[in-house]
């Protein structure tokens, strides 16, 4: 069953699978995270879930926010954008007393590498690819992307991945500790599935306690991090650099950030 045309949903087993379906490269819009945001709502309610799972369908997780669909929406001040949609969405996921499993199942970045990183668990295609993105558009992380990058991959690493917009290979992820385990492309639904019905079968209230525990001790300041990227996003959305850098993306050249 589905709430939404751009999330596709389904209960088996006590998994609360949750697809993005935006064909090609399933982008962010307002609907699809106000789909989200409901589904998130329904697992913390309904007490036969025990796990949810989230991908995205064909070869993409989510390419991120919509630049286009953003452009549309006239004079929203982008903190305003983020304290209705990706931060309160961020706050549900880390506060769901239920495991989270990412299925990373093709490229991610922006926005949508913040969602993957929110979930408790990633379990990642060996064909993935992760971006971070923002600096590309001339933007700062939001998303969660500034604290909960650094705080799996390191300082360093997070730095060169966000500057370069170099990609992280699956293989890298994997050894830098951004997703627990690889599959091939074929695998990963079975694997998913899998790993999902076990984790529904634990202990979910120590789960929920250890989950808690984990916020406690490695994102006590997660909240004040979503507000001051929200902060830091306004001003980074009226620079020069950030216009340069969307005219460049919607005219498919790379930016020209050296002639502002």
């Amino acid at each position: 069953m589905s709430e939404s045309e751009s999330l596709q949903i389904d209960f088996h087993q006590g998994v609360l699978n949750l697809i993005i379906y935006r064909p090609k490269v399933n982008a962010l819009n307002l609907e699809l995270i106000a789909a989200l945001q409901s589904a998130f709502q329904r697992a913390l309610r309904d007490e036969q879930v025990r796990c949810v799972t989230l991908t995205g369908s064909g070869g993409v997780f989510s390419a991120g926010q919509d630049i286009t669909a953003f452009l549309q929406e006239e004079d929203i001040p982008i903190r305003y954008h983020l304290l209705r949609t990706y931060n309160p969405l961020i706050m549900q996921m880390r506060h769901l007393e239920k495991p989270i499993l990412a299925a990373i199942n093709g490229m991610v970045s922006g926005a949508a590498l913040g969602l993957a990183l929110a979930c408790d668990l990633r379990i990642a295609s060996d064909t993935a690819r992760f971006v971070v993105g923002f600096n590309g558009i001339g933007l700062a992380p939001d998303s969660g992307v500034s604290l909960l990058l650094p705080a799996l991959i390191g300082l360093g690493r997070a730095s060169e991945a966000t500057f370069c917009n170099t990609p992280i290979s699956a293989q890298q992820a994997l050894e830098w500790g951004m997703v627990n385990r690889l599959a091939s492309a074929d695998d990963l639904p079975a694997q998913t599935a899998a790993w999902a019905e076990e984790l529904a079968r634990g202990p979910l209230r120590a789960f929920g306690l250890t989950k808690r525990a984990f916020n406690k001790a490695v994102l006590p300041n997660l909240e004040q991090a979503l507000d001051y990227e929200a902060h830091i996003q306004e001003i980074a959305g009226k620079s020069q650099e950030h216009r340069e850098g969307v005219r460049a993306f919607l005219e498919k050249r790379p930016p020209k950030f050296l002639d502002i």
